[in-house]
Parts: structure tokens; sequence; C-alpha cells
């Protein structure tokens, strides 16, 4: 993280209290400063296959590269303050709050062990799933897939194929077990922020939910029992073959406290309305905010303090999972830059043919476009600023959408979280679910590798949920 702390201080240095607002106007940009978030996603996707040496010692300088593709030439062209400026509001508006959040829910969920003899069959994974599923709306998708995915490895620890366990894990405890409420996804908690009432998701996308988390439970639990047939599957020797039964029991218990007070700060910081506020180069930082980010980093280290060593020894947790994300999501929310304004500037920018395909006619909002189009861009771009978007362009009123327009935002929010499964990078846990199976020695699809299984799996069922629901 060297290249990144130089570049923020770099640019710390040039902002100054008369830099420019964050918002930058997407309607004078070209396509091609969206040339360098390409390049990450294709870093991402391509140089662990054909490098995967060089990506695995130096992924953290790839992401600084284009970066920095887009900031020096950004200065260069618009000014040295509009480049700070966006890059303050991205790194203080989103990318702290964001690795803060995850640091505090990967360190709770790492402080608890779920021992006892988990053997994994069909029927168990199966249960873990759906019980993960419930926990993501509560807790968020990547508490409970922070706190779930290890006891599921090590249930299947003696199997042959797990690479497929893992892959449903992420479609349904990473990305649609979050549908529910605020607390479940980051573009939900937007919503919630925006003024949509906490019940609301779950009282308008619950059917869509059940179908989707349904189907693909059944669809996992067929595809299991089959591999759980074939000859050879325990092919991977059991550590403790014959070791004593043991109950199911948790150790770190005192993470469960620490969790709750996760979602209680994060809840506080939706609710609480403070007035008091600071601006830094163009982009305020409320108190609410500034509490529950603080409040996070004294969880962390009270879980760090609290925890027993034996317990971290039993997960075998480690930090390198929680830096693979934090350097990768630091060049892609600083790369993403140009493209959410593009993506802001509406019919009038770059992107205005997507805007124009969400509006029907008439110039009433297609819920059905509405979805497609929330979704695919949330595989690839952040969900939570892609929510937004489309948010505003139905017309950002809370109390219309809830209600009269209640169709498109239910079409929003289904699309910003359950495509968000499409792909590695489509939601922050993904990755660190992918980064702890490989660490733990299974061998996980390639980035284009599991879009064939989103593809094949998810894509039909979206088509299905098009049809019935929007």
């Amino acid at each position: 993280m060297k290249v990144f702390r130089m570049l923020a201080l770099a640019m710390a240095c040039m902002a100054s209290p008369l830099a420019m607002a964050a918002d930058i106007d997407g309607s004078r940009l070209s396509v091609l400063w969206g040339v360098p978030f390409a390049g990450i996603l294709l870093s991402i996707a391509l140089l662990p296959l054909l490098a995967p040496m060089f990506w695995h010692h130096h992924f953290g300088k790839v992401a600084a590269a284009w970066a920095l593709a887009f900031l020096l030439p950004f200065a260069f062209v618009y000014g040295p303050g509009a480049a700070a400026a966006g890059f303050v509001h991205a790194l203080v508006a989103e990318y702290i709050p964001f690795v803060i959040l995850l640091t505090a829910l990967f360190t709770v969920a790492g402080g608890i062990y779920i021992r006892g003899n988990l053997h994994g069959s069909p029927a168990l994974n199966t249960g873990l799933l759906a019980v993960g599923a419930v926990l993501a709306s509560f807790m968020g998708t990547t508490g409970a897939s922070m706190l779930l995915i290890r006891p599921l490895i090590r249930a299947n620890d003696n199997r042959k194929h797990v690479a497929h366990v893992v892959v449903f894990f992420i479609f349904i405890v990473s990305n649609a077990g979050g549908s529910l409420t605020p607390l479940g996804d980051p573009p939900l908690f937007l919503g919630f922020l925006k003024g949509v009432d906490f019940s609301w998701t779950v009282r308008h996308i619950f059917p869509d939910t059940l179908f989707l988390v349904g189907v693909l439970l059944a669809l996992f639990h067929a595809l299991d029992s089959w591999y759980y047939r074939q000859a050879g599957e325990a092919g991977r020797s059991d550590p403790t073959p014959d070791s004593p039964p043991r109950a199911l029991g948790f150790d770190g218990k005192v993470n469960f406290v620490l969790l709750l007070a996760v979602v209680a700060l994060v809840l506080l910081s939706g609710v609480w309305k403070s007035p008091v506020q600071w601006v830094i180069a163009g982009t305020p930082v409320g108190l609410p905010g500034l509490v529950r980010d603080l409040g996070l980093i004294v969880v962390t280290l009270v879980s760090l303090a609290l925890t027993p060593r034996q317990v971290h020894a039993d997960n075998q947790f480690g930090w390198g999972p929680m830096q693979e994300v934090a350097k990768l999501f630091a060049g892609i929310f600083l790369t993403i830059i140009p493209v959410i304004a593009m993506l802001k500037a509406g019919v009038d920018g770059p992107f205005g043919a997507i805007v124009s395909a969400v509006t029907r006619a008439d110039g009433s909002p297609d819920p059905a476009m509405y979805f497609w189009a929330t979704g695919v861009l949330s595989s690839f771009l952040d969900n939570a600023p892609t929510y937004l978007v489309f948010f505003n362009t139905a017309g950002g009123d809370p109390a219309t959408l809830m209600t009269t327009h209640a169709a498109t935002l239910a079409a929003i929010s289904a699309g910003a979280v359950f495509m968000g499964a499409n792909t590695y990078i489509g939601n922050a846990p993904n990755l660190m679910v992918k980064a702890i199976a490989e660490d733990r020695g299974v061998k996980m699809p390639s980035f284009f590798g599991y879009m064939l299984w989103s593809g094949a799996i998810l894509v039909p069922l979206f088509v299905a949920m098009t049809f019935i629901f929007f």
C-alpha cells in the first residue's frame, strides 16, 4: 500500500479549501476516461491466468498503476485541484468507510470459531447456505460470508470437489441473501439514507428473494448430491478421521457482542441526523459517519485484543484476503470516478443511451429495463453508486418511488443486490470469499470461469424473474 499512501499524501497536499467540488461534470468527459477502469478489470480477469506469479506478488502495484493512469492525465487536463477533489472524495467519502467496515466485519467474524464435527454432506451444505442467506440481511453479506465460509470449507475438507460449494455460497450468502434490509447490502443502506423506509424492501422484494434463493438452494442440493455420489469424491484425506465426535459450539463468543456493535454503529449512522460536519477538499464529512468509523476501528481493536489466539489459529485467520481486497478496491474506487460521473450525466453524458433505455416512450420508467441496467452495471461497477445513479434517474423522490413507482424501486434494489453475484468484483465479499477459499487450498474458477457459472445459472433465473416480477 506504499504507493497508495504516497499518492494520498500528494493529493492531500494539492487539495485546498478552494478546490472545486468533488462532483465532476460527466457530460464533458470522453469515454476514453473509462479506459483505466476497464484496464484494472481486465488485469483482475487475465493476469492471474497469464502471469500468476507476477500477479500474486505485484497486484497492488498494478492497481496503483491504473489509478495513476487516470489521476495524472486528469490532473493535467482539468487541473490538480479537480483531480485532488475527486481523489479526496473517493478516499474520504467512499473508500475509507468501505475498508473500515470490511475490516471490522472480517476481524470480528474471523474471531468466531464454529467447532464440532461438521461433515460436508449435501444436506449440511444446503443448510449452511440457507442459514447464511437469512443472516446476510441482518448482519450484512460481508459479515455472514466471513462468519460461515471458514466452517463450510472445513466441513468439506475431505471432499474432492469443493469449488461449486464456494461458488453457490457467493451467489446466495454473499449477494442474494442481503436483499431484505438496509443492513444487508450497501445499495439498500444508501436507499435508507435517502429516505426509503427500513421495512420497505422486505415488503416488496421478499417474493423475488424467496424465488431466487429457493431455486438456487434446490439447484445446489441437486448438484452437490450428484458430486457426493461420485466415486472418489472423498479424495482428500480427513485430517482427523479418528477424532471423537464434538458437539456443535462456538469459541470467541465475545465477538457476537462485537458483531451486534458493528450493526448498531452502521444503523446509528443512518438514523442519526447531525448538522455538525467538516469539509475536506469539497467533500463533507458528517459527525455520524465519523463516529461510526471510529467506533468500528475500536471494535476491530477490541476483537483483536479479546479473541484468544487459539481461535485465530483454528480459523487459520490471516490478513492476506483483506489486504488483497483493500488494494484492488483502492484502484477500483479511483478509476471508477469518471465512469460514475458519466453515468450521472444522464442522457447528456457519453452513456446517455443506457439512461434512455430505461424509459418508455410515454416517459414512464420501465421496471424490467431498470432491473437489467442496474444489475448489469452492478456486476462490474460498485453496486452502491450504481444504485444511486438509477435511483436519481427514476426521479430521486423516495415518497414517489415507494408508492407510485414501487415496481421501479424494487427493480433497482433487486438488480443492484442480486446481480452483484455475476462477477468476482460485483460485491466486495465475492473477492474476499474467493481469497479465503484459495488460501485454504480450494481451486476456484478464474474470473471468466466464474462468469461461466453465473452465466449458466444466474442469468436464466434473472430472465425468468424479469417476466415474473418486473
